[in-house]
């Protein structure tokens, strides 16, 4: 989603199986007798749900909460967590390549004494990195000509690259790194066919910068490719974008329930119709092997539509999206539409009953290794 992007750094479905599973038990079912047959119909009615499977979750946290974001103010974490009840194992945050509002343009350090706070919390940091300046824009800027996959590749910044990496590198700890995400949309610079930007060159950019990283032995970043969740047709192929396996840990989605905000009006959409297409090209055709992260999501609604749509997700991710091992709520306001928790109580609710479970963990990752796994 473009839009939030921040100016300052301080420094397979389960269900062909499912429906398997309960063809043959109907056929293993067939009555002798009318009353065989109402045992079986009694034991069918009764079958457990699978069991959840363990997940990384946390939130992309405004300033609404204290008026400064997290993890540059921690209380907006100790807020969040009061309002869900749950210490979070995930905590997002971000940065462009650089500010270019005066010449020449100043570029932006790795955030290490943001990533030790979180690090010092037990969360693991989700760092969001992009190949641009900011904008005064905010929608975002498409159009930024001295930031085209083509000066990536070239070299033109492989020097503040490398110095990045190294800094990381230097901090030592793991972390997420997603790198140029919703490549397969049209509102940022590194987007497919905008910018002056060539078929194959966001593949080559990615690795370029990747490359560099393992150079330097910044192998603390797990890399984590997220493309925006296809609701229809207007986005690009995602095959032809993905680095491949050895240059990806994690595969990743975006995804928003817009419903009929002004902003970005859309006619609402539930948990599956968002993810589901995009999720299923993940599991059987783009990169079968890896785990999933939802990196960025919500839904717009009133205080219990939000919350049913929250219920909702739930059930979906313990079901019929077992391969998405980590989530993270959109807890900003953007452009005036309201995706944080806690602007209802029953979504608020809603969230916090579905990360009780066991499965979800919890602030205690202090000895999580590189490259991140899912949880167990």
């Amino acid at each position: 989603m473009n839009g939030r992007m921040r100016s300052r750094v301080r420094t397979a479905k389960l269900v062909p199986a499912i429906l398997a599973i309960a063809a043959l038990a109907v056929v293993l079912a067939l009555p002798a007798t009318a009353a065989a047959g109402q045992h079986g119909k009694r034991h069918a009615k009764h079958r457990r749900a699978p069991a959840p499977r363990p997940s990384y979750w946390g939130a992309w946290i405004g300033d609404q909460l204290t008026g400064e974001e997290a993890p540059w103010d921690m209380s907006a974490v100790s807020k969040f967590e009061g309002l869900v009840g749950k210490g979070l194992s995930l905590i997002a945050l971000g940065s462009p390549f650089a500010e270019c509002d005066t010449t020449p343009c100043s570029f932006f350090e790795f955030p290490t004494a943001q990533m030790e706070k979180i690090h010092q919390y037990g969360a693991i940091p989700f760092f969001n990195w992009a190949s641009q300046s900011t904008s005064s824009d905010p929608g975002g800027a498409t159009v930024m000509p001295e930031f085209q996959l083509s000066d990536v590749i070239a070299g033109t910044y492989d020097s503040y690259i490398r110095e990045f990496a190294e800094a990381a590198r230097n901090w030592g700890h793991p972390f997420f790194l997603r790198y140029d995400w919703e490549m397969n949309g049209n509102w940022f610079p590194w987007g497919a066919g905008i910018n002056g930007n060539q078929p194959g060159e966001f593949v080559t950019a990615w690795r370029h910068v990747h490359d560099i990283f393992t150079s330097v032995g910044a192998t603390n970043a797990t890399w984590t490719w997220c493309p925006y969740a296809q609701v229809d047709g207007h986005f690009a192929a995602l095959k032809p974008l993905y680095p491949g396996d050895e240059y990806v840990d994690w595969t990743c989605m975006d995804g928003f329930n817009w419903g009929r905000n002004p902003t970005n009006p859309h006619s609402w959409k539930s948990f599956s119709q968002i993810f589901g297409p995009t999720y299923s090209k993940l599991v059987r055709q783009v990169a079968p092997k890896k785990p999933i992260v939802l990196a960025e999501m919500a839904s717009t609604g009133s205080g219990h539509a939000k919350a049913r749509w929250i219920n909702d997700m739930f059930r979906q991710l313990r079901t019929n999206f077992r391969r998405i091992r980590g989530l993270i709520w959109f807890d900003q306001v953007d452009r005036n539409v309201n995706w944080p928790l806690e602007t209802s109580p029953q979504a608020a609710g809603a969230f916090a009953r579905g990360i009780r479970s066991r499965s979800f963990k919890p602030n205690a990752q202090f000895s999580v290794a590189s490259p991140i796994r899912p949880p167990r």
